[in-house]
């Protein structure tokens, strides 16, 4: 890893962001590193019978059959233009991640729609999915200040672009109403935005519907799968209103689209992501619960919740997994509402994916506050296999910088696992994982770093494992946080 500097740790960011700050900017609490918490390269399309494997999209953006894999940096200085932000993709091919060709896309870039802004964050959020029907997914991206775009894919990746309006500071792919075209769901000023493909290349969507929120009910981050097995994605939303959480709300994918009803889940839950464990055909869902107070979460131990599907959506069936769960290395552990420090907050970030190709999806757990030693909130990543019996702790494995064939070093601060995706780079029918460390310092402070674990049949591997920071990519690294997030 590059030369680090000495510095004071800061905590991380919170998981939520009031649906105010994408107006104001006073109140941006966000966690990018949320938005990639959520992260899904892939998420899962339709439930299927439990005999059978759930196929899901993967991005692919130049069509070669390899996932590629999305890191936001939306707090970078671009052209001396502080917070203007980008984002990286760095294409799969059968020897892994190719970091020697990868693409830096910012508002500096000629085919992108407007011009670097301070302040805009590009790409705050990105959500990949095949949204015109040619076979090649596309990127939406979004910011601040009108920074929105949809970035689309051809033979040679991402070479084009639309301006997409609306405010957009969370965007999540799916497909709503089951057609196979690719939908897009995004929050901004108006609410939810529902809008179901095939998009034109003028970006506009077949179909357009809202769903009206109440500003005191602020979404904080959106979950998509299909949880009750009738093909059609569902929508789930979390949020609240200043430091008070809302129950997870879910909402039926329909012929139509997404039902306006909603229905709680029965947890106050943060992110997450759906996937059916234990392949009953149901899409499960699993989050981080925080309780119905959530401005002390930065404290916290963590956990995760798993809320199973069922013919009609979310069902009674539910667990809890700490680092206390048997089979779960580590031990949960929390600092007092004082310390300058983090808790654990396992749960901080989630992904899903079938990491031993026994096709049961598996997940994988950010625990970007975990002490290593004496070393406070260095962070490490735990992953959580899926069997037939559902999501427990056994055999779970658990990995930071210290752990030997691991790039890197465990220090202060580093907050590795802060962000998480499951993808496979190499096509070899096992997810990889790659892992954020947003502010692991480089030749700055905090610009940031990922990982790249290589799944296998028995779990994740440390050999070859590829790391890198925006230098390496020849990208902007003053400030990037390159990692905060991944495509969903």
């Amino acid at each position: 890893m590059p030369h680090r500097h000495s510095r004071r740790t800061t905590s991380l960011p919170a998981l939520r962001t009031s649906s105010r700050s994408s107006r104001s900017r006073s109140r941006t609490v966000a966690g990018c590193a949320a938005v990639a918490a959520a992260l899904l390269a892939a998420p899962l399309v339709a439930a299927v019978p439990a005999a059978a494997v759930p196929t899901a999209p993967i991005a692919d953006f130049n069509g070669d059959g390899f996932a590629d894999l999305v890191i936001n940096a939306p707090r970078a200085t671009v052209a001396g233009a502080e917070s203007a932000g980008y984002v990286s993709v760095v294409y799969g091919s059968v020897a892994g991640a190719d970091t020697a060709h990868p693409q830096v896309i910012s508002r500096t870039t000629s085919w992108l729609p407007a011009t670097t802004e301070a302040g805009t964050s590009f790409g705050q959020t990105t959500a990949a999915r095949d949204l015109d029907g040619d076979g090649y997914t596309d990127l939406a991206v979004g910011g601040f200040n009108d920074a929105d775009a949809i970035l689309w894919g051809s033979a040679s990746g991402l070479a084009s672009a639309t301006a997409f309006t609306g405010g957009v500071n969370r965007a999540v792919d799916g497909d709503f109403n089951g057609d196979g075209k690719g939908d897009l769901v995004t929050t901004g000023d108006g609410g939810l935005q529902i809008q179901l493909g095939p998009f034109t290349r003028a970006g506009a969507p077949a179909q357009t519907s809202t769903i009206a929120i109440d500003e005191s009910d602020e979404i904080w981050d959106i979950a998509v799968g299909d949880m009750d097995g009738d093909g059609k994605d569902d929508l789930i939303t979390t949020g609240g209103f200043e430091e008070m959480s809302y129950q997870a709300q879910w909402r039926k994918g329909t012929s139509t689209g997404v039902s306006q009803t909603a229905r709680s889940t029965g947890y106050f839950t943060l992110g997450g992501v759906i996937a059916d464990v234990n392949l009953d055909g149901y899409g499960d869902y699993v989050a981080r619960e925080v309780g119905q107070v959530s401005e002390v979460m930065n404290g916290a131990a963590g956990n995760v919740r798993v809320v199973y599907g069922s013919a009609n959506g979310p069902s009674t069936r539910t667990t809890k997994i700490t680092q206390n769960t048997t089979g779960v290395p580590g031990v949960s552990e929390s600092e007092g509402p004082d310390s300058d420090w983090n808790g654990d907050q396992f749960g901080y970030s989630v992904a899903a994916g079938d990491v031993t190709g026994d096709g049961y999806p598996d997940i994988a757990v950010g625990v970007p506050g975990e002490d290593i030693g004496s070393i406070k909130d260095a962070g490490s990543i735990v992953l959580l296999k899926g069997g037939a019996t559902g999501l427990t702790g056994t055999g779970a494995q658990a990995f930071d910088q210290s752990d030997p064939g691991v790039p890197g070093a465990s220090e202060a601060g580093d907050t590795f696992g802060a962000s998480v995706s499951l993808l496979d780079v190499n096509s070899n029918n096992r997810a990889d994982l790659a892992v954020g460390a947003p502010t692991e310092d480089g030749t700055y402070q905090d610009s940031g770093a990922v990982w790249l674990f290589r799944g296998s049949k028995n779990g994740l591997v440390t050999t070859n494992i590829a790391s890198f920071g925006p230098a390496v990519l020849k990208a902007p690294e003053e400030g990037s946080r390159f990692g905060l997030g991944f495509a969903k």
